[in-house]
Order: C-alpha cells, then structure tokens, then sequence
C-alpha cells in the first residue's frame, strides 16, 4: 500500500496519471505476494491469497489443510507479510487504539496497540508415513465470525471461544489438554477484555496464556504466521512465553496469564488470531500422539 501512497503524490497535475514506473500488479494488489512465492519458488498447483485482516495468516492454515486432505495437492506454503504505510499509520491512530509506549497485553493499564512489520513462512505436508517423524502437527483449526462490529469483538468473546471450541473439536480434543495458549492479546482495553472472557469461559483458569504481541507488537495479516512460529517453539523448545511490559495483569481478568517465560514440557499449544470485521482462527498446533 505504501507504494500506491507514494505514487500518488507523484501524479500528473495535470491529467492526474500516475508515475509510469509504479507497478500495482506486483505491489499493491492483493496477489502479488502469492505470485511472487509461487515464481520464486517455482510451485506448482492451485495459488491464492486470503485477506481477512489480523486472522488472515492462521486462516491460510486451515484453507491449505483442507486442500491437502481433498487430494487437492500434497503439501502447501503458507503464511504472507504486512508491511508498515500511511493508511495503516492514521487508521490506527484514528481509532484511537495506539499506544505511546510498547504495548502491555493484559495489563491494568494497557492503552493500545504498538504496530510492528514481519513476514513468515511455513511449509505444510501430507502426515508421514512413520507416526512421529514430524516433530510438530497441525492438529486442529477452528474459524469462525462473530457479526457483531466492524472493528470490536463480540464483548463476551462468543466469536473467539467458538474458533477455540471448533479447533479442539477438529483436533478431537478437550480443554484439559491443552498446556499453553498465545493469545492474540493486542493490549487494546476491548479486545483483551473481550478474550480473558473467551478463554475463562472454555478453560477456566487452568491452563497458563499470554500474549506474545509484547515482542513482536501486532503485525497485523502476519500475526498468524508470527504467532504459529511462536506457537511451534513453545513445542520444540519447552517455553511458555512470557509477556515483556506487561507489569501488572488487569485484576477483572480470570484466565491464568503469564508475565514470565517458564520452561515446561509443552505438548499442545492453541494460537489465536482474531481481525476486524469478527474474523477469528485458532490454531492447535502439538506433537505427535
């Protein structure tokens, strides 16, 4: 989008043409990016992107997984990137969810969002033939829409307990199983406000949560991505992450949120991403039974 921003403060003054040199095919439009993995990489087979704001790079992990058991194709790339530009700058700021100091997810004073740019990429595969040779699965997603408002959650988090609901139920598992969830945490007073609800709800406060944004800030589409990484470490590396600024947790919250990072055995971890206009996916990501 910067790119379309920068252009068209270089138009024509005249006929208001853009710069001959922008290239809005391979820029600004919402498939350059999958173009661009797919020539780089020389894939072949189906190639398409999703756009669903904050959910979007969780939400390509359940599109790719359900290619990939329709005998669509075998295995598949998925993630994306969000980069920083004007309109996400005054958008933000005009919604008045930007926080003057790096954000503090689920602290009594949080005050919004800090914005953060990354990219990231996963390759997702057909099961091997050798139960345990994947070191991490995908085993569950669960998506879901909570029609309620085009920038704030549902107030009970029925939307984001229903995409944790559905990816326990997809993985054939219950709550008792779960050992840490990443929450999408912004540090927005709504938002988290709205997930502590959600995740209490559905596993009360027995299973350890935090917010990873406090690293990274919110990167918006790639908060998936970034998050499933974090997601597939806390496996591998036996870490439950702790929640840098976060300095003292909002009182009215109930789930069991974490401000520090604890070694523990790690077997199942759900990543949630949750984006504007209700959009909602949680992943369940954990080892080999």
């Amino acid at each position: 989008m910067l790119k379309t921003e920068l252009a068209y403060r270089r138009r024509e003054p005249e006929t208001g043409a853009l710069p001959p040199e922008f290239d809005y095919a391979r820029t600004h439009n919402t498939y350059s990016l999958g173009d661009f993995v797919r020539t780089r990489l020389r894939l072949e087979g189906p190639a398409y992107v999703v756009s669903s704001a904050c959910a979007t790079t969780a939400k390509v992990f359940g599109n790719a997984a359900r290619m990939i058991a329709a005998g669509i194709c075998d295995a598949a790339v998925v993630g994306g990137a969000d980069t920083l530009c004007g309109t996400t700058l005054y958008g933000f700021h005009s919604l008045e969810v930007m926080s003057d100091e790096p954000c503090r997810p689920f602290d009594a004073e949080r005050c919004g969002i800090s914005l953060g740019e990354a990219a990231g990429f996963a390759l997702l595969e057909k099961p091997r033939r050798k139960p345990g040779d994947e070191p991490v699965l995908m085993l569950g997603c669960g998506e879901s829409s909570d029609a309620y408002h085009m920038s704030s959650p549902h107030p009970e988090g029925l939307g984001a307990r229903l995409a944790m609901e559905r990816a326990l139920a997809a993985a054939g598992l219950v709550p008792t199983a779960i050992d840490y969830i990443n929450l999408h945490g912004t540090a927005t007073v709504v938002g988290d406000a709205a997930e502590d609800h959600a995740v209490f709800d559905l596993f009360g406060a027995a299973v350890p949560c935090s917010s990873t944004k406090g690293y990274t800030g919110h990167t918006l589409g790639a908060s998936g991505i970034v998050e499933a990484v974090f997601s597939v470490l806390s496996v591998l590396e036996g870490l439950r992450f702790g929640s840098p600024h976060t300095r003292t947790v909002d009182p009215s919250f109930r789930s069991r949120y974490q401000r520090e990072t604890v070694a523990a055995r790690v077997d199942r971890v759900i990543s949630n991403s949750f984006g504007f206009g209700g959009a909602n996916c949680s992943l369940l990501f954990g080892r080999a039974a």
